[in-house]
């Protein structure tokens, strides 16, 4: 896997509101668990790929494929982030499963909306507006909960 392309504005909650050409992966974002963390960072690769194309003007059709492709990867690292919690009984399951199925809805809508409008523009300031922020956010308040329960957990095995 390639490493995503960094750019000048560092992926924390200070700025989340100055990003406007992609992310970058920060090491400070990594949860411990190496098979979420890689999806993680594939995730903000594909993101960012998604905004260079934008930005250089790709064709609509390469656009929505990416985009496409994007919905779906989303899809199966919540799949297997979920996976993750219920094998740890992460006890805040159910409102983090919400928390995914919100977002897919919100990507879903952002889909339909470059569907219908067609403009790498407009797409390329709603990924940033949406999704950017989204997982920036996500990754820093809630996934990190998740791998501070699965390093208690496993720690408390490691004592028994």
């Amino acid at each position: 896997m390639k490493t995503p392309k960094a750019n000048n504005n560092a992926a924390s909650n200070e700025n989340i509101g100055e990003i406007q050409h992609g992310i970058a992966w920060n090491d400070s974002l990594n949860l411990g668990y190496e098979q979420i963390d890689e999806q993680h960072r594939a995730l903000f690769e594909l993101v960012s790929d998604l905004v260079e194309s934008c930005i250089i003007g790709r064709n609509t059709e390469k656009l929505h494929e990416t985009m496409e492709f994007l919905v779906n990867y989303t899809v199966k690292h919540f799949h297997d982030e979920e996976t993750l919690q219920m094998q740890f009984d992460y006890p805040d399951y159910t409102r983090h499963k919400q928390l995914h199925e919100d977002f897919k809805l919100k990507v879903g809508e952002l889909v339909q909306r470059f569907d219908e409008n067609d403009s790498p523009e407009e797409l390329s300031k709603e990924v940033n507006r949406v999704i950017v922020r989204w997982l920036i956010s996500h990754i820093q308040l809630e996934d990190k909960k998740i791998g501070a329960h699965i390093r208690k957990v496993t720690s408390r095995q490691e004592i028994n």
